[in-house]
């Protein structure tokens, strides 16, 4: 994986460009949450009044496409800038996540289908 590929290189270039500006007073948890949130809700302005088949078909228009590729770049971009801040592995994270989400809701006929 190159450093442009990987989460981490990603946290460092994110980092990097933040340092640069003079940003990290400003990247607090709080704040970056926020911004997070603001992101989203931008993604999912997008998406707001299509049909779930136009919603199917977004990124058939270049135009759109590379606005859901820019509003998805920015939502990544907070969250890896707050797991940095707050020492959070996202991988390890979404791992121990998935793991629990298959013992809470396990796959139908698996043993332990239906046990809390």
């Amino acid at each position: 994986m190159t450093e442009h590929s990987d989460l981490a290189g990603l946290q460092r270039r994110l980092a990097e460009f933040a340092a640069v500006r003079d940003w990290q007073p400003y990247h607090t948890p709080k704040n970056l949450v926020s911004a997070l949130s603001v992101e989203a809700s931008e993604l999912l302005e997008i998406f707001q009044w299509l049909t779930p088949e136009q919603s199917a078909r977004v990124m058939d228009d270049p135009g759109t496409a590379h606005r859901v590729t820019d509003e998805i770049a920015d939502v990544l971009a907070y969250l890896l800038q707050l797991c940095e801040v707050l020492g959070v592995d996202p991988i390890a994270a979404l791992s121990a996540k998935i793991d629990r989400n298959e013992h809470r809701f396990p796959a139908p006929g698996s043993e332990g289908e239906g046990t809390s």
